[in-house]
């Protein structure tokens, strides 16, 4: 673990093995997290941005090995991860070892991406889980693009803020795609 972030890490950790939610910097904007396998701590996310809990979450993972242990990958999805530069979700069917309501309930299916920012993959590889990603801030609201828009209802609600507010993010989204058989769809660009 790089020491830059080795305090937060450790501070973050504790709210997240404590099934607590947090404020924190990702590859794409600053998100709202949790651990992606305890189904009460996915709970206080979905009251957090005030969203029915029929609408589904990303899940991030720090590398290919651990994305393996949730989902079976197929060799189209390899292959885009590897020739990718930017951050990509990909949408996986039959997830397994996640909490069962961030899984989308019409078809099985769970938005995963391999996240880029260092923060996030020195703390899931310290954590050794996935944590959820979702935009912090309430559903139906303009989606902060540094963490000085982070909505007061939002700061005020959040278990843990991690303290990076000076980190950059690339105030994008991730672009998002599924794959059905040999098909890939573009869900969003």
């Amino acid at each position: 673990m790089k020491n830059k972030y080795l305090k937060m890490i450790q501070e973050t950790l504790l709210h997240l093995e404590q099934g607590k939610t947090i404020l924190y910097p990702t590859d794409t904007v600053w998100g709202l997290g949790c651990d992606a396998t305890n189904n009460d701590a996915v709970k206080e996310i979905y009251k957090l941005k005030n969203r029915e809990e029929s609408k589904s979450l990303i899940v991030l993972v720090n590398s290919l090995e651990m994305l393996k242990k949730y989902v079976s990958v197929p060799e189209a999805a390899v292959e885009i991860l590897s020739k990718t530069n930017k951050p990509t979700t990909i949408i996986y069917s039959n997830p397994n070892g996640i909490a069962s309501n961030i899984i989308n309930k019409e078809d099985n299916t769970l938005a995963i991406r391999i996240v880029q920012h260092d923060f996030c993959q020195e703390l899931i590889e310290a954590f050794g889980k996935p944590i959820v990603s979702t935009s912090a801030n309430v559903s139906g609201n303009p989606t902060p693009k540094s963490f000085s828009e982070v909505e007061k209802a939002i700061l005020d609600s959040v278990d843990y803020i991690v303290n990076l507010q000076q980190d950059k993010v690339s105030e994008k989204s991730s672009t998002i795609l599924k794959i059905e058989g040999e098909e890939i769809i573009v869900i969003r660009e």
